[in-house]
């Protein structure tokens, strides 16, 4: 394992504290692995792993996790039998009903620290949110960084690995063990069919599974496009498929909330509204593209896009798409008071290429840093726009 400190760093100063820590991403990402990391901290710290409680809510080996009374009975003996601080780590939380009350209830009648994941991300939208207002924290956790996979694979040259990342994406599996590419491209699959079963068609009762699927295939295909429900329904219907504008918006925020898209808004840079049309929908992970769609590679300017916008989220930056006046920004990164603007491109192999992506920024009158990355080795910067190597902006 290696110890993910961008999120241990973040998590650190809660630790120990009364407030319940939870951890959402998509299914495979790590998050079961980020407890263990916690654990072997608390252990360095002095902790006692006989406080430790550890339980799986996908496994049904185990009679207590199947309602929040037995569960709750359970950890109340747990904590009967031993004194001071128990650490109760619950994992895929979201696969018991009616877990709100149960973690409302430990908190208020147990000495405990409380470690929570889930393959959520509305995981605190309802009622958790209501029991614990101000009573929690929320992690959100992304699949390996290039900088991560570099860690795992150390005796690779960064050009080796950044080809293998384009093509297998982040999910930690991928780099613990020897495999070939059919092996990873089959793994992928197997992950994206649990997730659209298991997280999506089960959980939402959707009936027209063909129709879903296809939906998703063409929001796969179209990562890092502007995003438009009129071309999404005329595709459908030139498949003989009819699809009304709410199903689809409901099948969009049914694929955020399993943690497998992103939807990035579009900001008007001069008037520095929101706009509620022409946003760009991105994957979580792009090797599930590779996997299921193929050509990352022969779309490599899309590939790339999605890349460097899952590595600001996971900077811990807001994102947005740009709008300077008849010209798109590709990303508005922003956290607390620092504002940021990127251009990505595969390479600037043209006068005419240089000339539009940094004149993106022409007219964006404020001190904020500006910079376009693209995999030339060779710097373009000019104009006090700043140009990195996109491979080393992952590796910095």
């Amino acid at each position: 394992m290696i110890k993910r400190e961008l999120y241990m760093s973040r998590i650190r100063p809660f630790m120990g504290k009364p407030i319940v820590k939870v951890l959402t991403g998509i299914r495979r990402c790590g998050k079961s692995v980020m407890l263990q990391l916690i654990q072997d901290e608390l252990t360095e710290n002095g902790v006692d792993p006989a406080v430790f409680l550890v339980v799986n809510f996908e496994s049904l080996a185990l009679d207590y996790v199947r309602s929040p009374a037995a569960c709750y009975q359970y950890i109340r003996t747990f904590a009967a039998s031993h004194s001071g601080t128990i650490y109760l780590f619950l994992d895929e939380i979201q696969e018991l009903d009616g877990w709100e009350k149960m973690i409302n209830s430990c908190l208020i009648d147990f000495d405990c620290d409380i470690y929570l994941t889930g393959s959520n991300a509305k995981l605190l939208s309802g009622e958790l949110a209501t029991y614990l207002a101000g009573r929690y924290v929320e992690f959100r956790i992304y699949p390996f960084s290039l900088q991560e996979v570099k860690l795992m694979l150390p005796g690779q040259s960064d050009s080796e690995l950044f080809q293998l990342y384009l093509k297998r994406g982040g999910l930690p599996f991928l780099y613990q063990f020897p495999m070939n590419h059919e092996n990873a491209r089959q793994y992928l699959g197997d992950i994206y069919d649990s997730i659209v079963l298991k997280d999506i068609i089960t959980r939402h009762h959707i009936r027209d599974t063909e129709q879903f699927k296809r939906v998703l295939l063409y929001f796969i295909s179209n990562v890092g496009n502007t995003f438009s429900a009129s071309s999404i329904i005329r595709y459908m219907k030139s498949e003989q498929r009819s699809l009304s504008t709410e199903t689809l918006y409901n099948y969009i925020d049914y694929c955020k909330e399993a943690c497998l898209f992103h939807m990035a808004p579009r900001q008007d840079l001069a008037g520095k509204n929101l706009l509620k049309f022409q946003e760009k929908i991105y994957l979580t992970d792009h090797g599930i593209r590779e996997a299921i769609y193929g050509n990352n590679l022969r779309d490599i300017n899309q590939t790339l896009e999605n890349i460097v916008y899952m590595e600001l989220l996971r900077r811990g930056y807001e994102v947005f798409i740009g709008k300077n006046n008849a010209v798109e920004v590709d990303f508005v990164a922003k956290k607390g008071s620092q504002t940021e603007y990127y251009q990505v491109a595969y390479l600037l192999a043209s006068e005419e290429t240089v000339q539009r992506e940094f004149g993106a920024f022409h007219g964006i009158n404020d001190n904020y840093p500006k910079y376009v990355l693209s995999l030339d080795e060779m710097d373009f910067s000019q104009n006090g726009y700043q140009h990195h190597n996109l491979r080393t902006f992952l590796l910095s």
